[in-house]
């Protein structure tokens, strides 16, 4: 395998799904966009405020058992079936597929994930860095309904998503067949795009020519970029195109 790219070497820092880390235990099949447990790169330790994003499927009956955490933002994207949460908070229940759920770890939490489902689950977890260490920990979790334009997950200011402890964004978008979606113009913020499904490109002034993304690539994009699309470029109707956008500050 070639050696990643560093995150310096452009204003597009294109991260191949391919070129992730993985890690695979039989039940578990991991892959890791950054730097995370025994796998570790100078160049590959976070996007900004970004640290984590692990493309899990963990099959039946298997899972994390209870393990800590502190000082983390962490939210959990579920793409197919289910996975049970129970937590030192008293918390006990099942995230489902389009569901997303958000801890503030803060102090200390200690919670476990297993898919006590009858087939393999698919999810997204993220973890963010907060504003501030010592936080009291909080724990929610809501269903919401994917759109074909963006549709906020993670966003202080709309009322149908959730927030955390850091003024960070997470949006998701399911579009169809050779629609575009703009991106924000992104000032002092920096953005990153990351594909759960389908294929589609990025075209725009920063990139040009178009760049094309499949399942499990990802895109960042550095403060100041400007007239950006995403556009979906699945073979047909039935293929879903499906990402995830961050604006992070």
């Amino acid at each position: 395998m070639n050696e990643p790219a560093s995150i310096s070497d452009s204003a597009l820092v294109l991260r191949l799904a391919g070129e992730r880390f993985h890690s695979e235990r039989g039940w578990l099949n991991s892959w890791h966009s950054f730097s995370f447990a025994g796998h570790h790169h100078p160049d590959w330790m976070g996007f900004g405020p970004l640290r984590v994003i692990n493309d899990d499927v963990i099959a039946a009956g298997q899972g994390f058992g209870m393990h800590p955490h502190r000082d983390m933002e962490i939210i959990t994207v579920m793409v197919e079936g289910q996975l049970n949460h129970r937590d030192s908070m008293g918390h006990s229940g099942v995230i489902h597929a389009g569901d997303v759920q958000r801890m503030s770890a803060g102090t200390g939490i200690v919670h476990s994930e297993v898919n006590e489902g009858d087939v393999p689950c698919r999810l997204l977890q993220l973890w963010i860095e907060p504003d501030e260490l010592g936080l009291s920990p909080s724990y929610e979790q809501r269903q919401i309904a994917i759109g074909t334009d963006w549709t906020p997950l993670i966003a202080p200011d709309q009322p149908e998503a959730m927030a955390i402890a850091r003024p960070v964004q997470i949006w998701r978008a399911q579009p169809p067949v050779g629609s575009e979606l703009p991106l924000p113009a992104l000032g002092d913020q920096s953005a990153w795009v990351q594909m759960i499904d389908g294929n589609a490109e990025l075209t725009g002034e920063a990139a040009n020519p178009p760049i094309q993304l499949g399942r499990g690539d990802g895109i960042g994009l550095l403060k100041g970029t400007t007239h950006c699309s995403l556009r979906n470029t699945s073979g047909s109707s039935s293929d879903r195109c499906d990402a995830l956008l961050f604006l992070l500050s």
